[in-house]
């Protein structure tokens, strides 16, 4: 029987069956409870803005948008979201996905921390972080039925979100301290890691070896 909670459906397909036991198994019920709150409210906020995005792909981008901030399938040398992306699209690969399918849902997810970009682009890459800021940063929040807004928190519960999440975000890259030049998650480490220091762009203009 398929599952609909505030009125969307949850994909009834394998790919989407296999995607959330996958991610079930890698991620705390923190980012699991997150992912899935992701693509229900970028469900949600494309029904308000006339978007219809494929919902298996939509899907499959929210639940594997955090995967690179587990064990499992982080890395040291890149972000976090390239992490993530990377495994969706070996994951889609495998279960033989077109490769159009493969890009939108791996730019989906790479761009959600890219705030300003992904709104004008395929109704996936918008919606996974349209879901994300919905869920994360209260952007759009109020313009959703409180009724639906409960039932999403019913079915997946935030107890506590704002500090846990902080909490899985600073754990997934402060040992990668460099990967958040130019994303808004060297904030993340600004507050949380003492001694942090920020790659200044201007510096970096100013100092590199071009003579002028």
């Amino acid at each position: 029987m398929s599952e609909k909670i505030a009125g969307i459906d949850i994909p009834d397909t394998r790919l989407a069956a296999e995607a959330t036991e996958l991610v079930r198994e890698a991620e705390p019920p923190l980012l699991f409870d997150h992912s899935r709150r992701v693509y229900l409210f970028g469900m949600l906020q494309g029904l308000r803005r006339g978007l219809k995005p494929d919902p298996e792909l939509l899907y499959v981008g929210a639940m594997f948008h955090d995967l690179g901030l587990t064990q499992t399938y982080r890395t040291t040398h890149q972000r976090f979201e390239i992490d993530s992306a990377n495994e969706a699209r070996r994951f889609l690969t495998e279960h033989g996905v077109g490769a159009d399918d493969v890009r939108r849902v791996w730019t989906a997810i790479a761009l959600h921390t890219t705030p300003g970009v992904p709104e004008f682009m395929d109704p996936e890459i918008a919606l996974v972080t349209a879901g994300v800021e919905t869920d994360v940063l209260g952007i759009g929040r109020d313009d959703l039925d409180p009724a639906a807004l409960k039932a999403v928190t019913d079915a997946h519960p935030r107890p506590d979100f704002k500090r846990r999440i902080l909490e899985a975000f600073t754990e997934g890259f402060k040992d990668r301290p460099d990967t958040t030049f130019g994303t808004v998650n060297a904030d993340v480490l600004a507050h949380f890691v003492p001694g942090f220091q920020r790659i200044d762009f201007v510096e970096v203009i100013q100092s590199n070896s071009w003579p002028e």
